[in-house]
């Protein structure tokens, strides 16, 4: 990974701001993820995140931290935060943003307990195959303290694959439809294309089944997107 994505926020956060991220997958075309949307307020972020936010409790995991916005509205709200991500331009910018507890980890890294465990902004995205997602969970499981939560969102995207008559073209004999191939480019240069995954609820419900966690759907956005408890 050659952390494009960190280079990005740095150059923002330092005042280097002069172009935005482009990102696709495998079944959309370029579209611009603008560098300001990641440093919003709570006042600027989607609905399902600020109920995420004001659902948390306790000691929290903010997983995927990017430049903190998350992590920086809980410490400011007098919530004892440890952020990770796996970019460390972004661990940069969330340490020279104020978050007090923030490192470059892997998920399947972390080994500290918590009450609240965030994955937020298409949280499901790191298990990045659906082969991979009850390792995830048995993992994530195994981080909470008693009575502990997990706040996840994702987005069903089997809209993308509607027809105009509301047909469906998905592929039978192929993976799963939310498993996708990420690319990310910034100022011409491309990053390593990734793996991410989009779960369903329906899927994700299941999957916690089989590992012995409860999930409940707590909200759902404006565009198929959700979001979970998991407990």
């Amino acid at each position: 990974m050659k952390d494009l994505f960190g280079n990005a926020l740095l150059d923002y956060q330092n005042g280097h701001y002069t172009e935005d991220i482009i990102t696709s997958t495998s079944i959309s075309d370029d579209d611009a993820l603008p560098l300001p949307y990641l440093f919003r307020d709570f006042k600027d972020m989607p609905k399902l995140e600020q109920q995420a936010l004001k659902l948390t409790k306790g000691s929290i995991l903010d997983v995927g931290c990017g430049s903190g916005s998350h992590s920086l509205f809980l410490q400011e709200k007098g919530f004892q935060i440890n952020a990770i991500d796996i970019s460390k331009g972004a661990i940069e910018v969330a340490k020279q943003r104020g978050v007090l507890n923030a490192e470059v980890k892997n998920i399947l890294d972390e080994t500290e307990t918590f009450d609240t465990v965030l994955l937020l902004m298409n949280g499901t995205g790191i298990f990045q195959e659906l082969t991979q997602v009850s390792k995830y969970l048995t993992h994530l499981k195994s981080l909470l303290n008693p009575n502990g939560q997990i706040l996840m969102d994702s987005s069903d995207i089997k809209y993308m694959y509607e027809d105009e008559d509301g047909g469906y073209w998905m592929d039978t004999n192929a993976s799963y439809y939310g498993e996708l191939d990420y690319f990310l480019s910034y100022k011409n240069e491309k990053e390593t294309p990734m793996k991410w995954l989009y779960l369903d609820f329906n899927t994700l419900k299941l999957a916690c089944e089989t590992v012995g966690l409860q999930c409940e759907l707590v909200m759902e956005g404006e565009h198929f997107d959700y979001l979970a408890r998991l407990s």
